[in-house]
C-alpha cells in the first residue's frame, strides 16, 4: 500500500525533471544525413519540406563540426537518389485533392505552399492528352460531398445560403462560372450533364 511519502517523492522527481532543461543532443553530418533519409523514407515529401525539416532539426540540436552544415547539398543528393520527387508528390497531391472535389486553384495553391517549383506544378497541372481537364468533375464532387445546390436535401431558395455555397466553392478553388452553373442546376441529372459541356 502506498503512503504519503511515496507520493511526495514522486512529485519532487517530476518537479526536478521539469525544472532542469534538457541539453540539446549534438548532431554531426552523418546524423543529419540519417535524419534526412529517415524523413524521406517515412513521409512522401518535397525538397522544400525536407529542407524545412532539416532546418528545424539544426535549430533544435547543437551542430558539432566546425564547418556549417550544407543542407542544400544534402537535399540535392537525396533528391538525385530518388528519395524525394517533387513532381511525383505533386501528381499524387493533385489526384487526392481533385478526388475530394477541390478545383485547380486550390490544387495550385497547395502545390505552391508545399514548395513545388512552378515547372513541376505546371507539368502536373497540364492535361495529359492535350484536352483540358473537365472543371465540372471536381466541382460536382465537391457540391455532392457538401450537399450544395442540386445535391442539397432541400432546395436552397435563400439568397444568403446560395451566396455562402458559391463562396465555399470559390474557396475550394473552383471558377465562379463553373460553380454558379453547378449550383444552379435543376437536379443531379442536370448537374451531371454539365460534364463535357464547353
Amino acid at each position: 500500500m502506498k503512503d504519503q511519502g511515496d507520493d511526495d517523492r514522486t512529485d519532487k522527481r517530476r518537479q526536478r525533471r521539469s525544472e532542469t532543461p534538457r541539453e540539446p543532443r549534438p548532431i554531426d553530418a552523418a546524423q543529419l544525413q540519417d535524419l534526412a533519409v529517415g524523413y524521406a523514407a517515412r513521409y512522401a515529401t518535397t525538397a522544400a519540406k525536407l529542407r524545412q525539416y532539416l532546418g528545424r532539426k539544426l535549430r533544435e540540436r547543437h551542430w558539432t563540426p566546425a564547418d556549417p552544415p550544407d543542407v542544400e547539398a544534402l537535399v540535392t543528393r537525396i533528391t538525385a537518389l530518388g528519395y524525394v520527387d517533387d513532381r511525383a508528390w505533386a501528381a499524387a497531391k493533385k489526384r487526392d485533392l481533385t478526388a475530394r472535389g477541390f478545383g485547380q486553384g486550390r490544387v495550385r495553391g497547395a502545390l505552391a505552399a508545399a514548395g513545388v517549383s512552378r515547372g513541376d506544378a505546371g507539368a502536373v497541372l497540364a492535361p495529359d492528352d492535350g484536352a483540358p481537364d473537365d472543371p465540372y468533375v471536381p466541382a460536382i464532387a465537391f457540391a455532392r460531398r457538401r450537399r450544395f445546390g442540386p445535391f442539397a436535401r432541400e432546395p436552397a431558395t435563400d439568397p444568403a445560403r446560395q451566396a455562402r455555397e458559391l463562396a465555399a466553392m470559390a474557396r475550394a478553388g473552383h471558377d465562379f462560372t463553373v460553380a454558379r452553373r453547378v449550383l444552379r442546376a435543376a437536379d443531379e441529372a442536370a448537374a451531371l450533364a454539365l460534364i463535357g459541356d464547353d
